[in-house]
């Protein structure tokens, strides 16, 4: 599906499918495995939106080591309660990953432990430039590999993978449009912080690029592009149900550039796209499907004025029927209506089958007579016959 969308032959590097949900375990792992004996004895701490510290907690434990994790207080549970299951203890603190690397940074002084940098160490690096290898690996004549970015370390170590190999190969850079902290830093010239902002993609709202990561990205990524929430939401839910596979936001915003046309020049070539993650809390999850299914016109809310009397809500209740959507959510409200006094208002839910279909049920509306206006994801009203007042 998505090679037909694309135009091209399209390749998905799961990398969600790891033992603890996303690529972190690269570098983590590699990290773990250069420390010396002494080094291992203190422990190690770290600070992560909540992929990296599950792979430090699964890897450390696995080799003996104690591990101390922060996440800020935002972390969805389910990273939480993973990274938990996986050995580590868990230390949250501060409201974004900068404070909770602040926190953690002086709690390692503290105890004299080792620091696994999220994405801005080069035993990180080195580490997420395995992908880069396994992706040549197996598709060696690829043309292009789109990869997510926060921090930028897995994609400096990808782009020093294909710089080894393959310097043909086009490497494009997809961050949140919320907070674009290496595309910032490559207009400004060097790393800064962002303010704070909230995104889907909370596994790459890192809000200042890394100082070893940002010179590669740098030098070797041709081209960078940004992301919305609501584009991402579409990804999303286009991998659930087309490609049958869960991301995370910040996994699936590569397969979202696809989706966006924003890739320029793809059309017949072999394109990869990196799915970085795929730990999404269920509740952020149910949101983000909803709010992908109201994009693309599978929901739809609809605010109605008609009149007080008896049967009214279930003639038109009956025509949604025979028009074949599915009513989800009813409220019928006088006191607190916009209406006339001899009419009242009520909003639906409807699940649809697309904005065709939406078209077709607001004409049958139209045509009965009802004043109806469909509601938008900020809650405005765009009415399609006469505001009753």
């Amino acid at each position: 599906m998505l090679s037909t969308e694309a135009s091209a032959q399209v390749f998905l590097k799961l990398d969600n499918f790891q033992r603890t949900g996303s690529f972190k375990e690269r570098g983590a792992l590699n990290c773990l495995l250069s420390l010396s004996e002494d080094e291992r004895k203190n422990g190690v701490v770290t600070a992560s939106a909540g992929n990296h510290g599950q792979a430090v907690a699964y890897h450390a434990t696995g080799l003996g080591i104690a591990s101390t994790i922060f996440m800020p207080t935002t972390t969805p549970l389910v990273k939480i309660t993973r990274t938990e299951a996986f050995g580590g203890r868990i230390q949250l603190s501060g409201d974004n990953y900068d404070e909770a690397h602040e926190a953690a940074l002086e709690f390692a002084h503290k105890i004299n432990a080792f620091y696994i940098h999220a994405y801005d160490a080069a035993c990180v690096i080195a580490g997420q430039a395995t992908a880069g290898f396994e992706i040549l690996e197996q598709i060696p004549d690829l043309d292009v590999l789109i990869v997510p970015v926060g921090g930028g370390g897995l994609l400096a170590g990808i782009a020093l993978a294909l710089e080894k190999i393959n310097k043909k190969i086009r490497l494009v850079g997809v961050q949140t449009e919320a907070v674009p902290a290496m595309i910032k830093a490559l207009e400004h010239g060097s790393p800064f912080q962002l303010p704070a902002e909230s995104t889907l993609a909370d596994g790459i709202r890192v809000r200042k690029a890394g100082q070893l990561t940002f010179p590669i990205c740098q030098r070797l990524v041709h081209e960078w592009i940004t992301m919305t929430d609501n584009e991402i939401a579409l990804a999303v839910l286009h991998l659930m149900e087309q490609e049958k596979i869960v991301a995370e936001g910040a996994g699936a915003i590569s397969v979202a550039a696809l989706l966006s046309g924003k890739v320029g020049s793809i059309e017949g070539k072999k394109v990869c796209a990196f799915i970085g993650g795929g730990n999404i809390d269920l509740t952020l999850l149910s949101r983000i499907l909803e709010r992908g299914m109201a994009e693309t016109g599978r929901l739809v809310k609809l605010f109605l004025s008609i009149h007080d009397r008896p049967g009214e809500l279930a003639r038109l209740l009956q025509m949604i029927g025979k028009c074949e959507a599915n009513v989800l959510e009813v409220h019928h409200e006088r006191a607190f209506a916009e209406s006339a006094w001899n009419d009242v208002d009520v909003d639906l839910v409807l699940e649809t089958k697309g904005k065709s279909h939406i078209k077709d049920i607001l004409e049958q509306m139209k045509e009965k007579g009802y004043r109806v206006a469909q509601v938008d994801s900020e809650g405005a009203k765009g009415w399609l016959t006469p505001n009753p007042r």
